[in-house]
């Protein structure tokens, strides 16, 4: 699809590796996990860290296209277990406040104070979680298609999307025995930390390819394309179905609970109207939540952060913080 209306093709100006298990969370005998991080656009701007989706979607050249390259220091990384860090697929110690602390030994390691978060989907979720345990650290949140990890969220993606996406939904379900589809993320799970790559590559790609069907207003091959990749598939149906099985690793109060610590910390929610895969109430409850928020419904579009007037929209909100 055109993407004029983003900044044109960047490529990094550093990136690097960096061993997670000197932070504190690592245990004998655990994973040693790897973080890929790169900077984009201007080392002396101002910084802003993109995060991804998912978890476990990893990031790509595409997200270093919101932002002015004249103006922000851009800070991208892949998280634990997803894209290019490793291991790919990792689940153990693999959690929420993990992923928390690896943004803080990021922000430590490249000598920034305080930054803008830029998420979507499960990055608005982990941007939220992140803002509210450093709120100090957070110059303002731009969020799109808001996930807050609860319950009927999980429940909506897993059987509430057979009422928009019967077809989706159907191929979904069908990778399972019908003894096993009352359980459809225990069924997942299960094949998805299959040692065997036939068993756990095959759920990973069924995973995949449903939510990529679901994320767009109108269809769109490119967009499934992407999710079907394997290391895009493998990472992000293992680790999504490993949170959704411990309820995202969340406080039990859930995020709204929370709110009261970004009192002072200006947003930028940009919500799709016609977004399936997180639908608006989400959006519209943290807006309600949020006083310093301002909320934006793109009237034609779906979930993705590429759909045409979603992409437009977070652009604009990266340009009003700029302004600020």
């Amino acid at each position: 699809m055109p993407r004029g209306d983003l900044f044109p093709d960047i490529a990094p100006y550093e990136t690097g590796l960096l061993p997670l298990s000197h932070s504190g969370h690592g245990t004998p005998g655990g994973p040693s996990h790897v973080m890929y991080w790169e900077q984009v656009g201007n080392p002396r701007g101002q910084p802003v860290l993109f995060l991804h989706g998912g978890p476990g979607a990893g990031a790509g050249a595409v997200h270093r296209r919101f932002f002015d390259p004249l103006h922000w220091r851009v800070v991208i990384f892949d998280q634990r277990g997803a894209g290019r860090s490793r291991p790919l697929g990792e689940l153990r110690e693999n959690t929420t406040p993990h992923l928390v602390q690896d943004i803080e030994t990021l922000r430590r390691f490249l000598g920034i104070d305080r930054w803008l978060l830029f998420g979507g989907s499960w990055g608005s979720t982990l941007a939220l979680a992140y803002a509210q345990a450093h709120p100090e650290r957070v110059a303002g949140c731009v969020l799109r298609g808001v996930f807050l990890g609860r319950d009927d969220e999980v429940e909506w993606f897993l059987y509430g999307l057979k009422r928009v996406f019967p077809d989706a939904w159907a191929s979904f379900a069908e990778h399972v025995p019908p003894a096993e589809r009352g359980d459809l993320l225990g069924a997942y799970l299960r094949r998805l930390t299959d040692p065997e790559p036939a068993v756990h590559m095959a759920a990973a790609r069924a995973w995949s390819n449903y939510e990529g069907l679901c994320s767009t207003l109108l269809p769109s091959p490119e967009t499934v394309a992407s999710f079907a990749q394997d290391r895009s598939a493998l990472g992000l149906a293992r680790i999504e179905a490993h949170y959704f099985a411990h309820n995202l690793f969340l406080p039990p109060e859930g995020l709204l609970a929370g709110m009261h610590r970004l009192a002072h910390v200006g947003a930028e929610i940009v919500q799709g109207r016609y977004d399936m895969v997180c639908p608006p109430t989400s959006a519209f409850e943290l807006a309600e939540a949020w006083p310093m928020a301002r909320l934006t419904v793109v009237p034609d579009a779906g979930h993705s952060a590429l759909e045409p007037g979603v992409r437009t929209a977070l652009v604009s909100a990266v340009e009003r913080f700029r302004r600020r």
